[in-house]
């Protein structure tokens, strides 16, 4: 275990794998369920034109609450959950190179960002086509007119003899197949590793760096989780703030069938300014908020819960 500033951080194999997977995949799952409708406002946001649906993030929920329902702020959630994988994928990738890194160098600092950027390339990989397809879900409803492709009527769908679990889902993966090819699936895939491999190589430094200050600022009796707790959303924010206009490239590329990323910025910069860098930028703290107290919260309890058996003893917290 190594000891950064008052934060002790858990490392790999310090864990117990088949406690850390069970309970990974719960946290993951959690995590995802409770976030979820702030990631469809932030896609809506994203990729509505100017603000011809909604105003801001508030207004966003409560019209898509008031014409849609609960549903509608779930759209596309069933097929989302298959990035659990990912999730896993994420975890166990961090925790590998930052295993192999720290045979190169002791630093903190390089760990983080080496295995982060490493772990969301590797995540990316998994989640994009299974993204494209959930965030064309999400655009279903009041957003649909801005979305390539469109789901069945449900009378078309009523005339089969059993309307299938993923019926919605499985109409949009045939069109996005029918028009682009397997290649649809990973459209903006590299728009999406400029945008999530810089945020996760961000948020892990400015997690410990943050941790790290506030261990120093907080009274000694204060508890390692509480300032781990609030450390992750300030990173999360950090991290967010910085990679948003990709995230808003991204965003129009995935949706509306885009070809080009720096094509799409000078036509997203045209047509609303450089304001339109900003577009979901509050859903998405909103969103990374309570994702990264979960992750922490849950994260460093998770790794606690996993210590191995001889282990336990003599850890004190």
């Amino acid at each position: 275990m190594q000891q950064k500033g008052a934060i002790q951080i858990i490392e790999w194999e310090d864990l117990d794998k088949r406690k850390f997977y069970s309970l990974g995949v719960f946290m993951t799952l959690t995590t995802r369920a409770t976030v979820y409708p702030f990631s469809l406002i932030r896609t809506r946001l994203q990729v509505q034109k100017g603000k011809a649906l909604y105003s801001g993030t508030f207004d966003a929920f409560c019209k898509i609450l008031g014409a849609e329902g609960m549903r509608g702020l779930y759209r596309g959630f069933m097929i989302n959950t298959f990035t659990l994988v990912a999730g896993q994928a994420y975890i166990t990738t961090y925790e590998l190179v930052r295993r192999y890194v720290s045979f190169h160098t002791p630093s903190n600092t390089v760990k983080s960002v080496v295995a982060g950027g490493a772990a969301s390339l590797v995540a990316q990989t998994i989640t994009v086509p299974i993204d494209v397809v959930s965030q064309h879900l999400m655009m279903q409803g009041q957003g649909e007119h801005l979305s390539r492709f469109k789901v069945k009527p449900k009378m078309m769908l009523a005339t089969t003899k059993r309307r299938p679990t993923f019926g919605q889902t499985r109409d949009i993966t045939v069109q996005i197949f029918t028009a682009d090819g397997f290649r649809g699936f990973y459209r903006g895939y590299l728009a999406s590793l400029l945008t999530y491999i810089p945020n996760s190589a961000l948020w892990w430094p400015f997690y410990h760096l943050y941790a790290e200050q506030l261990s120093l600022l907080a009274p000694s009796q204060c508890p390692h989780l509480i300032l781990q707790a609030v450390a992750g959303p300030m990173a999360a924010a950090t991290a967010s703030t910085i990679t948003n206009p990709m995230d808003v490239v991204r965003a129009r590329v995935q949706v509306e069938g885009q070809s080009s990323i720096i094509g799409t910025f000078k036509q997203l910069l045209a047509e609303e300014g450089v304001w339109v860098m900003t577009k979901g930028l509050s859903a998405r703290i909103m969103s990374a908020t309570p994702t990264s107290v979960l992750i922490v919260v849950g994260y460093e309890t998770l790794k606690r819960l996993s210590l191995r058996a001889e282990l336990i003893e003599s850890r004190h917290w």
